[in-house]
C-alpha cells in the first residue's frame, strides 16, 4: 500500500470539526475515523495502541536498537476545517501536470488555474490530487496521517534500519484550536516530536503567532425611530465606529511575514445589542500584548461617548513556540538534515497561524512543524502533489535514522 493509497482511503471520512458543540471530539465523524485508524495500526502490528474517550489515538513502533535512544514522536490531526464541507470528498489524480488550467467541475465552471494559484507551476510534471470542486480535499491533515503511517510501515519493512522508540499521535479538533488541550503529553512520553501539518514541500516551522480572541459586546437602546432623537443608541452604528478605529492596514489581507493583525471574524447584531468577534495575532510577544491593550483602550474610548455600553472579553489562545524550541535547536537541525537527505531544501519560515505543536511545546513537548505537502488548505482549490507526500514520508524515516545515528 502506498502513501497515496492511504491518503485516498482516509479522505473518505467526514471529519469536519465544529467549535459550537463543546464536545471532544467535536464531531462524531472524528471518532469514527479514530476507531478505523486504531484498527489499522493494530493490524500493522504497532504496540501500545490506545484510543481514549476524547479521540486521542497513540501508538508505538518499538525500538530495534541495542542503544538507549531518545523516544521521539510524530503527530497529525484527524479533523478538517469547518470552513468547507469535507463530506463525500471525491478526489482525482491529475497525472503529469502540464501547467494548464485544471477543470475541477466543468458543469459548475470551477477551475484550478495557475493564473489565480501560481504555486501550481512549481509542480509541473508531478501528479496532483485535486477535488471535484464541491468540497475541500482534506490534505490538512490526512496527508500528514498517511505520511506518518507509511513511514512506520517502511521502517517495519526494513528492520536493518536502526531506530529508537517512535510514538505516533493522532488528535481531534486542531482546526478549532483545541487539538492539544486534552493531549496527554506525559502518556505520549517523548523527548521531542514533530507535527506533520505544514504546507508546501520543504516547510519547517518553529515560530508561530501569539494568539488571542476578543469578544466586544455593545449594548444599545432601541426607541421608535420616529421619536428617537437624543434617545436611541444604535449598537450597530456604534460597532461600526469601533471597527473603523482599528488600524485599517493591520488586517490579514494587508499583512505578511512577521506582521501581526486584528481580524474581525464575526458580527452579530441588532439595534439593541451587537457582538464583534476578533482574533488578535502577532509573532512578537510585546506587540501582541500591545494589540490586546489597544482593544481595551478602544472599549474605554467608546464608553466615554456611550457610557457603560461596551465591554470586552479577551482570551489568550496560544503563544509563539520559538521560546520553547530555541533551547533545543538540535531538533531543528535534525529536521533540516532529514530534508536534505530526502532531496528537499528546507524553507524555515514563521507560521502565520498556529499548530498543535505550539501548544504542546508549552506543555513540555518541544514540537516544531514539518510540511505535509498540500496547498490551498480549507477550500475547494486544495491540492496535494503525490511526490510531496512521498518526500514528507521520507523525511519522517530520515529523522528516525538520524536520531539513531547521532547517539
Amino acid at each position: 500500500m502506498t502513501v497515496t493509497d492511504r491518503f485516498l482511503d482516509f479522505v473518505r471520512f467526514d471529519t469536519q470539526s465544529d467549535e459550537l458543540t463543546n464536545m471532544t471530539p467535536s464531531t462524531p465523524g472524528q471518532m469514527e475515523f479514530a476507531k478505523y485508524l486504531k484498527g489499522l495500526l493494530e493490524t500493522m502490528g504497532l504496540k501500545e495502541v490506545s484510543l481514549d474517550d476524547n479521540g486521542y489515538l497513540f501508538a508505538t513502533l518499538p525500538s530495534n536498537s541495542p542503544k538507549k535512544l531518545p523516544t521521539i514522536g510524530f503527530i497529525a490531526h484527524m479533523d478538517t476545517s469547518p470552513d468547507m464541507s469535507g463530506k463525500h470528498v471525491n478526489p482525482r489524480i491529475v497525472k503529469g501536470y502540464d501547467g494548464t488550467v485544471i477543470a475541477l467541475n466543468a458543469e459548475k465552471g470551477i477551475n484550478l488555474s495557475p493564473e489565480e494559484f501560481p504555486e501550481l507551476l512549481n509542480y509541473i510534471g508531478q501528479d496532483l490530487i485535486v477535488t471535484d470542486g464541491n468540497t475541500l480535499l482534506g490534505a490538512d491533515d490526512k496527508a500528514g496521517i498517511a505520511e506518518i503511517i507509511d513511514a512506520m510501515a517502511w521502517l517495519q519493512a526494513h528492520p536493518e534500519v536502526e531506530h529508537g522508540k517512535i510514538r505516533i499521535g493522532f488528535n481531534p479538533d486542531e482546526e478549532i484550536g483545541l487539538g492539544a488541550h486534552k493531549f496527554d503529553v506525559e502518556k505520549f512520553g517523548c523527548e521531542f516530536a514533530y507535527t506533520m501539518d505544514g504546507g508546501a514541500v520543504g516547510e519547517l516551522e518553529y515560530e508561530n503567532f501569539n494568539a488571542a480572541s476578543a469578544k466586544v459586546k455593545i449594548k444599545g437602546r432601541n426607541v421608535h425611530p420616529g421619536y428617537a432623537k437624543h434617545k436611541m443608541i444604535n449598537s450597530i452604528r456604534v460597532a461600526n465606529n469601533f471597527i473603523a478605529m482599528l488600524p485599517r492596514w493591520e488586517t490579514p489581507e494587508h499583512t505578511e511575514g512577521y506582521e501581526g493583525f486584528y481580524h474581525l471574524v464575526g458580527i452579530e447584531g441588532s439595534v439593541e445589542e451587537t457582538t464583534l468577534t476578533y482574533i488578535i495575532r502577532d509573532h512578537d510577544r510585546a506587540r501582541f500584548e500591545s494589540r490586546k491593550r489597544e482593544i481595551e483602550h478602544l472599549v474605554r474610548k467608546t464608553n466615554m461617548e456611550y457610557p457603560g455600553c461596551c465591554t470586552v472579553e479577551i482570551k489568550d489562545q496560544y503563544y509563539n513556540m520559538r521560546e520553547k524550541i530555541e533551547p533545543v535547536m538540535h531538533i531543528i537541525e535534525i529536521a533540516e538534515k532529514a530534508m536534505r537527505e530526502a532531496g528537499v531544501e528546507p524553507k524555515v519560515q514563521p507560521i502565520r497561524g498556529g499548530t498543535d505543536g505550539a501548544q504542546l511545546s508549552f506543555k513540555g513537548l518541544p514540537c516544531p512543524n514539518i510540511f505535509a505537502g498540500g496547498e490551498n488548505f480549507h477550500g475547494r482549490f486544495e491540492f496535494v502533489p503525490i511526490q510531496s507526500m512521498e518526500k514528507a514520508r521520507d523525511v519522517v524515516v530520515n529523522i528516525c535514522k538520524i536520531v539513531a545515528q547521532n547517539h
